[in-house]
């Protein structure tokens, strides 16, 4: 079983490389949100459908137990800031 890391699952891809390739899918997953807002979706509903998908395809990847252990790093990470648009005071 694999263990749910930021790592590339390609060892051979530069960090730089996988880093962007996330700001890719950002952005893919921004323009989703967009067009939903646009057909009348509103924000929250939007987040917990992305999450859900988010989670299941992370379950599906690397199990159950390791997408557990990556979900309690969240609380800590979501409090530092790392999700937050705006810098903190």
């Amino acid at each position: 079983m694999s263990s749910l890391t930021n790592e590339s699952p390609d060892p051979s891809r530069h960090d730089e490389d996988a880093a962007d390739l996330r700001r890719i899918a950002v952005t893919y997953v921004d323009e989703a949100f967009a067009t939903g807002r646009h057909e009348g979706l509103d924000s929250d509903c939007l987040a917990h459908a992305a999450l859900f998908a988010a989670f299941r395809d992370l379950v599906g990847i690397y199990g159950e137990d390791a997408t557990a252990v990556f979900a309690e790093t969240l609380p800590a990470k979501i409090k530092a800031g790392a999700y937050s648009l705006s810098t903190r005071h």
